[in-house]
């Protein structure tokens, strides 16, 4: 099976059971329900759930069977999305092609469904935390890369930095903890689970957020909307710190480029790990268009 279509199964995968949880959510007032759906079945590529199936098999270990932890991963993604959208933070009126929650239900709707799914992630982790002990250390480890040692200190810093200020260090901070720590999460979640390769998958996985990001960067200065589902040039509108702002467009290509070689480096350290399909989303993430 080719990569796009390995990547498909994974999607539909979890786009299946994640109708399905969606239709059995039902709270009140009902406008609360809407909103929670309304962002978690927007549709996108769903990498976080995708690299959690993914890595799970590449070390060994069957998918089915684990699909909580892709829909807990999916709902802190979706909250940090309906969140970073809000005019106080990145003002965006769009987001995957259709207004953003607080466009469609009001600006305090879209903070309480991201409370929310935000609750109902760690309502999960607390499910199947009690399964093993390696139950445990992964939702641990999804709380952890979540919150003030992750991705909340990622945001508090790249707000911090908008308006001109930081340079390379705060850069590679952003990277690290506002992007890298989601990605890194699935993956060390798969290797705990699986009993092996976790130094490697976090390794991996923060470098993979940074090539995310720093491609992000450059569509922002170069893509379209219509392709990207959301508002273009806003970074330097805004003056975001970014890698085109600190690098330079051609700059911010070849640290792109170096970044993805670092993450197949390290994908090639997984000696026994059968880790085609990630190297071959490293190619797809570094070429990316949206």
């Amino acid at each position: 099976m080719n990569y796009a279509d390995k990547y498909e199964e994974y999607r539909n995968h979890f786009e299946d059971d994640l109708q399905k949880r969606c239709a059995g959510m039902v709270f009140t007032p009902d406008i609360l329900t809407q909103s929670m759906r309304y962002s978690l079945l927007s549709g996108g590529k769903r990498v976080r759930p995708v690299l959690y199936m993914a890595a799970l098999e590449a070390f060994g270990k069957p998918y089915v069977g684990e699909e909580t932890f892709a829909f807990a991963i999916e709902c802190i993604h979706t909250y940090s999305l309906i969140h970073d959208d809000l005019p106080a933070m990145d003002n965006d009126d769009f987001r995957r092609g259709r207004p953003s929650n607080h466009k469609a239900f009001g600006e305090a709707n879209a903070i309480l469904a991201g409370d929310a799914l935000l609750s109902l992630a760690f309502d999960l982790l607390l499910q199947e935390a009690g399964k093993s002990a390696a139950h445990l250390r992964a939702a641990q480890a999804l709380s952890k890369a979540a919150g003030a040692e992750g991705m909340v200190a990622g945001q508090s810093l790249d707000l911090l930095c908008t308006g001109g200020g930081g340079g390379e260090r705060e850069l590679a901070e952003i990277y690290r903890d506002k992007t890298g720590r989601l990605i890194a999460a699935p993956l060390r979640m798969a290797a705990i689970l699986a009993g092996n390769y976790e130094r490697e998958a976090e390794a991996f996985g923060l470098e993979l957020g940074a090539l995310f990001q720093i491609t992000d960067d450059l569509l922002d200065a170069t893509g379209s909307s219509t392709a990207l589902g959301k508002t273009v040039g806003k970074d330097a509108q805004e003056d975001k710190l970014t890698a085109v702002r600190v690098y330079g467009l051609q700059g911010a290509r070849r640290r792109a480029d170096a970044s993805a070689h670092t993450c197949l480096d390290i994908l090639h350290t997984m000696s026994g790990a059968d880790t085609g399909f990630l190297a071959e989303l490293v190619r797809s993430v570094r070429c990316r268009d949206r």
